[in-house]
Parts: structure tokens; sequence; C-alpha cells
């Protein structure tokens, strides 16, 4: 189900569906649920690495905090719409993740209905201070994006 590139040029996708929830009353998706469409598709990055929010919490003391987000709205999505949402990493440092991402439709044409650019940061879960991203995770996070792009077009998990 998922790409991982470094440069952006393919990448994790998760997918999902638009509900009436997610809608306003014209049928058309609300803004701010595109930031949870694309907070899902990274916490499911994330599962597909081997670690959970949870798990990094409370085995090495990390979370991420989203510091900055960049979104472009291209076109709407609507009720009752199969999309899927990527995440690239963009940049990798000590105690920082660049993600972009886009969410689609989920159809053969794969219309681009949004796309951000998102910087997460690695805190301390008690302080809440910038820390270095743990050792393991950094090793994972690099060694799928080498072999994706030895072979871009297998899949990573």
């Amino acid at each position: 189900m998922s790409t991982h590139s470094l440069n952006g040029a393919s990448g994790f996708s998760w997918p999902l569906r638009v509900y009436y929830e997610d809608t306003d009353v014209s049928g058309v998706v609300y803004h701010a649920n595109y930031l949870k469409f694309f907070e899902r598709a990274r916490t499911e990055w994330l599962r597909s690495l081997g670690y959970s929010q949870e798990s990094l919490r409370h085995e090495v003391q990390v979370a991420f905090t989203v510091s900055r987000v960049e979104v472009a709205f291209r076109s709407p999505a609507r009720l009752d719409d199969e999309l899927i949402v990527t995440v690239a990493i963009a940049e990798l440092k000590r105690a920082s993740l660049v993600m972009t991402q886009q969410l689609r439709l989920g159809d053969v044409d794969g219309k681009l209905l949004a796309e951000a650019e998102v910087k997460v940061v690695s805190v301390d879960a008690t302080s809440f201070k910038p820390c270095a991203l743990p050792d393991g995770f950094r090793n994972r996070v690099q060694a799928v994006e080498n072999a994706a792009s030895r072979n871009p077009s297998s899949s990573a998990a």
C-alpha cells in the first residue's frame, strides 16, 4: 500500500472516505478537516514504520508536535469521495521532520485537492522541550528512505 521517498517523488499513501460529519451544509469538506486527514495519514505512516504515538511516548518518552503547517487548497473534496492522502519526507533533521502531503481523489485520475508541508518536532513527552529524534526511529526512517530510493516501485512498511 505504501512507498517512501525522502525527495518527495513517492511516499506513503492512506485511503479514506469523506463522511457527512466532514462536510459543511453544501456537502463540501470543511477546510479544517483537511488537517485531520493529513494527521491521520501521518499517524498511519508512523505505524507503517512500526511505531505508534503511544509507544514512542511511553517507551522512549518522545512525542511529536506540529510546529508549522502550510496548506494549499486546490479543489474541494465532497461527501462520499474516496480519497488518497500521501506522506513523503522532505527533510530529516536532528529533532524534526518536514513532510509533504497531498490529498487526491482516489479514482484513476487522482485529481489533486490539497497539498501541505508540515514540520513536526520531536519533544520530550514530559517537558515538551525539543529533543533529538530517537536513534532507532531515525535509523528506521533512513533505512526505508534508502530502500525506496534504490527501488522506487517497491512497497515499504
